[in-house]
């Protein structure tokens, strides 16, 4: 038997077939081939066609099937990983009224400001363990306050990854995890926070029915089958987030464990028993995949939205002929520090670990004469690493330990130097593993059918590749060029 899995990014949707007998991974795909685009009608917005979603799920499930490994019938789990705190709306019979307002996106900043003042620190932290934000709760207000003709006419509310299961299933669900990361779900009473609802004035029948983040969620139709190619009834058996995944994917389950993650956005994210907040929320706690109120698992999350984007943007910058690789390759010819040159990567909307400042991206240090393409690559990749760096030390203030951090190998993790200034800087041990969300997807649907014999026995064959560990010989230079950036960070930002 085999197990699919999606991973619903920003930046396009990848798909992978996991061999249930091997444990290995017998094809991949994504689409589209060139990243989708995120659509912006007004500076600080971001929105995306959640019908597009579905339909490049459809392109991915039929270029797996193409490859030749697997017949429909022999496939037995879906499961569904997906860009967190969207917002996708849609009418009783299914139809999408709106974009998607998704994960970078400020328009609802001063709505959750506001919450936060009403609502009281002490019932934000202690309940939901998070301030309200720019988190989907607030992206719903938004829509009521400035778009109330249309809020009439809302029967579901979804998360970008509650949709996909929608779309396959005809069932509206959703998750705990899923409640969480939306600023929905209350810790103290394990209900939905119907204390946020009510200052928000959302009416709880617009949430779905909650079920488990791994077992049977549904069964897929066959409308969508017919649309997927596949054969109906397949059971949907996983979902999350794609930072609770990503941790799901590398094996990060119990307390201590830490995940990283470097595509369009960055994020380190550790799992904790502990339900303590950030008092300034600049890092946010949500019920991880493994979450139960009588055995809490919760993810510490430092996100930095300006992370794969920059990169991204840079290439376009310089016309999009150099590849990703090309770019690593200039940024090594490139001394440690960038001969001086910092590069800000806060340029992709309000950022958490900035308490919702959207302080832009910005480069200091420019000289017009000694600086190169390599040089400005390479101080984008370290200043995306000392961004990770100033975010770990609020967790490790929380008691997380990050002296070991798994990440698959894949995006920034590519680069050598991303990946050794990250270790350089912060001390750590990272471990690179094969794997990626849409395999980690696979993988927790097959565990949620059963199909392993435990979560354990599901990473039977998860491989390791490479170990980095700080470079004594430029661990000295490195923090030197973190100290300037952090103080160049500090004017721009207190």
């Amino acid at each position: 038997m085999f197990s699919l899995g999606f991973d619903i990014g920003s930046s396009s949707v990848k798909g992978a077939l996991l061999d249930l007998a091997t444990g290995s991974t017998v094809a991949s795909s994504h689409f589209p081939p060139e990243e989708m685009t995120i659509h912006a009608p007004q500076p600080g917005w971001a929105e995306q066609d959640p019908d597009h979603w579905w339909e490049c799920v459809r392109h991915v499930t039929r270029a797996l099937l193409s490859a030749g490994h697997a017949a429909p019938d022999q496939i037995g789990s879906i499961g569904i990983s997906y860009q967190m705190h969207g917002l996708v709306v849609t009418n009783r019979d299914g139809k999408v009224l709106r974009p998607a307002i998704i994960w970078c996106d400020s328009r609802a900043v001063d709505i959750g400001n506001r919450a936060f003042e009403s609502l009281g620190e002490k019932y934000c932290l202690s309940n939901c363990l998070n301030s309200p934000g720019n988190f989907t709760a607030s992206k719903l207000r938004w829509v009521r306050e400035h778009e109330s003709d249309l809020y009439k006419n809302i029967a579901h509310v979804f998360l970008p990854g509650d949709f996909v299961a929608f779309r396959m299933t005809g069932e509206p669900t959703t998750t705990v995890t899923g409640l969480s990361e939306g600023i929905l779900w209350d810790f103290a009473s394990a209900s939905p926070a119907r204390r946020v609802m009510e200052i928000y004035q959302i009416d709880e029948r617009l949430l779905p029915r909650v079920v488990p983040a791994m077992g049977v969620q549904g069964t897929l139709s066959g409308t969508a089958a017919q649309f997927l190619g596949l054969r109906p009834e397949i059971p949907v058996s996983y979902r999350a987030g794609d930072q609770p995944n990503n941790a799901f994917s590398l094996n990060v389950l119990e307390p201590g464990e830490v995940a990283a993650t470097a595509g369009t956005s960055g994020v380190v994210y550790g799992v904790t028993d502990r339900t303590v907040a950030d008092p300034r929320s600049r890092v946010n706690l949500f019920a991880h995949v493994n979450y139960t109120k009588e055995r809490p698992r919760l993810g510490i999350l430092l996100c930095i939205n300006g992370t794969g984007i920059l990169f991204s943007w840079l290439r376009r910058l310089f016309g999009g002929s150099p590849s990703y690789a090309e770019l690593n390759s200039l940024a090594a010819q490139v001394p440690v520090g960038a001969e001086g040159l910092s590069f800000l990567p806060f340029g992709n909307g309000a950022e958490r670990m900035l308490e919702n400042r959207s302080p832009g991206g910005t480069v200091f240090g420019l000289d017009l004469v000694r600086h190169s393409r390599g040089h400005v690559v390479r101080a984008a990749q370290e200043g995306i690493a000392f961004a990770f760096r100033s975010g770990m030390a609020i967790m490790q203030s929380m008691g997380m330990s990050t002296g070991v951090i798994r990440a698959g190998h894949a995006n920034l993790f590519l680069s050598p130097v991303f990946r050794q200034t990250l270790a350089n800087v912060t001390g750590a041990r990272i471990e690179l593993y094969d794997t990626d969300g849409a395999v980690g997807a696979a993988r927790a649907a097959a565990v949620g059918v059963g199909a392993f014999s435990s979560v354990q026995d599901a990473f039977r064959s998860l491989r390791q590749i490479a170990v980095v560990e700080p470079e004594q010989k430029t661990v000295a230079e490195t923090q030197e060029a973190y100290s300037r950036w952090e103080s160049r960070m500090s004017d721009i930002v207190r």
